[in-house]
């Protein structure tokens, strides 16, 4: 079936944990890899994205995650187009520390990439931040939020926090299984925290498997940033944070 429910962002947010715990879920059938139809493929097809699909039954949800489709402008119609009904998951943290993730995952891929700070920043000295740098503009969460409202009601959006994904992922996850009308069975009782990675794992049911943790390229430390560079960023972004808090209704204690 195509999907009832999509997480469609954001990059570096916590969109990999949610799937993963969700999956642990018997109502519900998740795609594991980024089809990236609504962004990338969407000329395929619907049927193309149909045949992506695991196969479900009646009383399950079916749903993918790629987490560029909440940049993407084409996206919230497309999306709108397939179904008006369907349900949108969005993850975000502190913009800052996304950014920093995002550039962290880029530099380990590409180390000769310019510093953290060249790229942040049109002239320093003067606060230009260079919002053409990816990285920078996905934290612009308000913005990006516009182009869904004009096609969904808040009531179909579910904003989780990837903060509170890592400290008290049952409470976010209990939000998510009541967002998607499911019974609340992953609960406190199915986490435990991984210290070496930073992030909670998911224990299998049934006991004695093993646990359900990210995979290797999450919780990889992140590189060193100038305190005044930081402080420069968190002042950028604070009226975007603002005003998104104000738009979804949910202040989640960026500042």
């Amino acid at each position: 079936r195509l999907p009832h429910a999509l997480i469609v962002g954001v990059k570096k947010g916590g969109t990999r944990a949610v799937l993963e715990f969700i999956r642990g879920h018997p109502g519900v059938r998740a795609l594991g890899t980024e089809p990236h139809f609504f962004d990338r493929h969407y000329e395929r097809g619907l049927e193309w994205y149909r045949h992506l699909m695991p196969r479900t039954l009646d009383s399950q949800i079916t749903m993918e995650k790629t987490p560029s489709y909440y940049i993407t402008r084409e996206a919230p119609q497309r999306i709108f187009n397939m179904s008006q009904n369907t349900k949108l998951i969005v993850v975000v943290r502190n913009p800052v520390t996304r950014a920093i993730s995002d550039y962290t995952q880029t530099l380990s891929k590409r180390p000769d990439i310019p510093t953290f700070e060249g790229l942040s920043f049109r002239n320093r000295s003067l606060g230009l931040v260079d919002t053409s740098w990816s990285a920078i503009r996905i934290g612009l969460y308000a913005l990006h939020l516009e182009s869904w409202l004009q096609y969904f009601p808040l009531s179909q959006i579910h904003f989780v926090s990837g903060e509170r994904l890592i400290t008290d992922p049952a409470t976010e996850m209990a939000r998510v299984q009541d967002f998607l009308g499911l019974k609340r069975l992953i609960t406190e009782k199915h986490f435990f925290f991984n210290k070496t990675k930073g992030f909670p794992c998911l224990k299998k049911a049934g006991g004695g498997t093993l646990p359900r943790c990210l995979g290797k390229s999450k919780g990889r430390p992140h590189v060193q940033i100038d305190p005044d560079v930081l402080e420069q960023l968190q002042d950028f972004y604070r009226p975007y944070n603002i005003r998104f808090y104000e738009a979804v209704g949910r202040d989640f204690r960026w500042e």
